[in-house]
């Protein structure tokens, strides 16, 4: 319960967190809406392709929404957590949150819950909502204009595409990328001033000696991997958008994978680094 309650502080605090997805999916949803205005002209030229390039030609625009989606959550979820320490030492709250009985390991728990956990699941229910009205949407279209909207409703596999969808937030956005959180959060909890820059300092400055020292470049690979989202441990053809037809949730592979449990080890050390630097750093000077 007082986990529930942390978590609850969290999102109080940080509004941008529900507000950001908000504001991106409905200016995306007012230029699709102007947009499909001419679709039904060219549902013409869309239904004489064939079936895979009949479904892309469909499936464009959701794409588009739910990777512009997916990129504000791991926007807002980065900047959540290089600032979620240093605000409330900045302002001074940290004297009124300690005096709470609540400890600090519950405080940085619900702190990094927020990007790894919550997040993902919120920009998957604001993306299914927001492809949802967009599909109601063009379907509305379709029959004002006396055409059918079952090809449309047939050739997206909507249900299958979100199940995808939901799959690759939770996983990759999740749990793939918790170490990218951890990380920011313990930078956090650290520094002084001038966070963002001892955020990324440390990880350039390894990678650009390993390159000029050793000629390899295996910092930057495991960077790009984190971020991009793990390939092959996370689906099968990857490459391919998380929704495409093509691609299928390898779960059981993912769960057992090596850089799987290794990234939540290292996210592991980084929370408890940040507990331990909260309990003994007061209000910045």
């Amino acid at each position: 319960m007082t986990l529930y309650w942390s978590i609850r502080r969290e999102l109080w605090e940080n509004r941008s967190l529900y507000i950001a997805p908000l504001a991106v999916a409905a200016v995306f949803l007012a230029g699709y809406l102007i947009s499909i205005v001419g679709f039904p002209a060219r549902m013409h030229a869309i239904a004489a392709l064939d079936a895979p390039q009949r479904q892309q030609a469909l499936w464009l625009p959701f794409n588009m929404a739910a990777g512009l989606l997916m990129l504000a959550g791991m926007v807002v979820g980065g900047f959540y957590s290089i600032e979620a320490m240093r605000s409330e030492r900045r302002d001074r709250s940290i004297l009124f949150w300690k005096s709470l009985p609540v400890s600090d390991t519950v405080t940085v728990l619900a702190k990094v819950l927020v990007p790894v956990a919550l997040l993902p699941l919120y920009t998957f229910a604001v993306t299914f909502v927001l492809q949802c009205a967009m599909l109601v949407a063009v379907s509305v279209v379709l029959w004002m204009n006396g055409l059918s909207a079952q090809p449309v409703w047939t050739d997206l596999s909507f249900a299958h595409r979100t199940a995808l969808l939901l799959y690759h937030l939770v996983a990759v956005h999740g749990l793939w990328q918790a170490p990218i959180f951890g990380w920011l959060l313990f930078v956090s909890a650290w520094a002084r001033r001038a966070a963002i820059v001892w955020a990324v300092l440390p990880p350039f400055a390894a990678g650009t000696l390993e390159m000029l020292v050793f000629g390899t470049r295996q910092t930057v690979a495991v960077l790009e991997n984190r971020l991009s989202g793990g390939g092959a441990e996370a689906h099968t053809m990857p490459g391919t958008f998380p929704m495409d037809p093509t691609t299928h949730a390898t779960i059981g592979v993912f769960l057992l994978s090596p850089g799987l449990w290794i990234g939540l080890a290292v996210t592991a050390v980084f929370v408890a680094a940040a507990i331990q630097l909260r309990k003994h750093r007061g209000p910045a000077g």
